[in-house]
């Protein structure tokens, strides 16, 4: 997907997968902006006002399911695209459906699933149909994986949209 545009803002307390994330990412064509942890990412967020935003679970200060539900409680971002990237608990799945969240992939993560997931919830909050509850609205690998059939996939990632 070369020529992919938008802002993403992707926030994770490592360093590294900041970085990784961020060259996968602009290398596409899109721009990137960082944040550490959830209290620095509400503050970035007003500052940049990204397409999409991608959350880690585990950060000090203010955990991404934290700042995911707090995303959704303003007005200003209660639509905007968010995806989980992180090595999540089935119960942690479930609380970022509950507050949600709009994309799920584990880590390590295929660059090239990073890359459709960004894509596709930049489209998603281009018709602006974000922050809707009712399931992940996007599942990863050969055969997405049915809400029966799993807490996690072959690549980590709940399935297709639900009713």
């Amino acid at each position: 997907m070369p020529g992919a545009s938008g802002r993403v803002l992707v926030v994770d307390d490592s360093e590294v997968i900041r970085q990784l994330i961020r060259v996968n990412l602009e290398l596409e064509g899109f721009e990137v902006a960082t944040a550490a942890d959830g209290e620095e990412c509400l503050e970035v967020v007003r500052r940049v006002a990204p397409d999409v935003v991608t959350l880690d679970v585990m950060m000090p200060r203010l955990d991404g399911l934290r700042t995911a539900a707090r995303l959704r409680a303003t007005p200003e971002t209660r639509r905007l695209p968010i995806a989980i990237i992180s090595a999540c608990t089935p119960a942690d799945l479930r609380r970022g459906e509950a507050v949600g969240v709009d994309g799920y992939l584990a880590k390590p993560f295929d660059p090239a699933d990073l890359l459709a997931l960004v894509c596709r919830l930049r489209a998603l909050g281009a018709a602006g149909e974000a922050g809707r509850s009712g399931g992940f609205a996007y599942g990863f690998g050969a055969a997405a994986p049915t809400r029966e059939d799993s807490a996690l996939g072959e690549h980590g990632a709940l399935g297709e949209s639900y009713p």
